[in-house]
């Protein structure tokens, strides 16, 4: 018998050609030619993906969850920069040894294209030392909020306040609406997607506020996405994007500087996101967007 993980590869890569395949028979010949068969990095495209973690799934071992091993891919794959959390951070009530111990490995000599973005949880004590450590002593560009994970809602006073003090610190606000799909979690771990709509009256009162929401397209209800977007203070990645020419459908809702590239690795196979990407009939402006201009402007952006 196989191993499970060329078992894995072996299915990837079967439901990559299905979606290649795909995506083929609905193009306009004229819009496509071989080179654009050839995945991205082979191109030469540079990208940068702002949703990878590091250390280890608290429920099974992952391909790649050795910051090496995944640093080596990512960089194999294009990716000149990462911005980094910290599986750690989920279930981990001692959140500064955990921002402590990413930083560390962020930092690591010939790991420079790994940015660290720290765990922090409105519900501990001392949690506002927990944010002024990243922001002071780590130098953290932004911080990666779990609520599902931490037991609290977008509602909750003390979330209002840790966004009014991470948007003071000119740091990025990065929420994790879900992390798994709800319908495989461990029985005994049920956790709901985030809900986001209570998202929008905080972006009215915080000015300064920059959210970026990760794998939020199983959270996200009705218009929720697109008032969201409005506002122009939030980014959607597109690791949870799903369906054939997702990508693209997303830009019919959402503007082209609004999207970022966002991978998930390694709890998902980094080139399933690029897929997403080849798969979508973009523009050379949009692609170069996704990509990787539109973080690059977030991460230099300071309100």
């Amino acid at each position: 018998m196989k191993p499970s993980s060329e078992m894995a590869r072996r299915d990837f890569l079967r439901l990559t050609l299905a979606a290649s395949t795909a995506v083929g028979i609905g193009a306009n010949p004229a819009e496509t030619n071989a080179a654009d068969s050839e995945p991205l990095w082979l191109r030469g495209l540079r990208l940068i993906d702002v949703n990878v973690s590091l250390s280890r799934w608290p429920f099974r071992r992952l391909p790649l969850d050795e910051t090496e091993s995944l640093l080596t891919r990512l960089k194999s794959r294009g990716v000149t920069q990462a911005w980094a959390g910290s599986f750690d951070g989920l279930l981990s009530k001692d959140l500064a040894s955990v921002n402590e111990r990413l930083t560390a490995e962020c930092r690591e000599p010939g790991r420079g294209a790994l940015i660290p973005f720290g765990s922090v949880n409105p519900t501990l004590p001392d949690w506002q030392e927990d944010l002024r450590r990243c922001a002071k002593v780590h130098k953290m560009r932004g911080i990666r909020l779990h609520p599902n994970y931490h037991d609290y809602k977008l509602t909750d006073p003390r979330f209002a306040d840790l966004l009014e003090q991470a948007a003071s610190q000119g740091m990025v606000v990065q929420i994790a609406a879900s992390m798994e799909d709800e319908r495989v979690q461990h029985p005994m771990l049920r956790v709901a997607n985030v809900e986001l709509a209570p998202l929008l009256s905080l972006l009215e009162k915080i000015p300064g506020l920059r959210v970026v929401l990760l794998n939020c397209f199983r959270a996200v209800k009705g218009d929720i996405l697109v008032q969201l977007a409005r506002t122009g203070r939030v980014w959607f990645d597109i690791a949870m994007v799903e369906g054939v020419g997702g990508v693209g459908q997303l830009l019919e809702r959402v503007p082209a500087n609004r999207v970022l590239f966002g991978s998930h690795a390694p709890f998902y196979y980094f080139e399933a996101a690029a897929l997403k990407l080849q798969e979508s009939l973009l523009s050379k402006e949009q692609l170069a967007n996704i990509s990787s201009q539109n973080a690059r402007a977030l991460l230099s952006r300071k309100s």
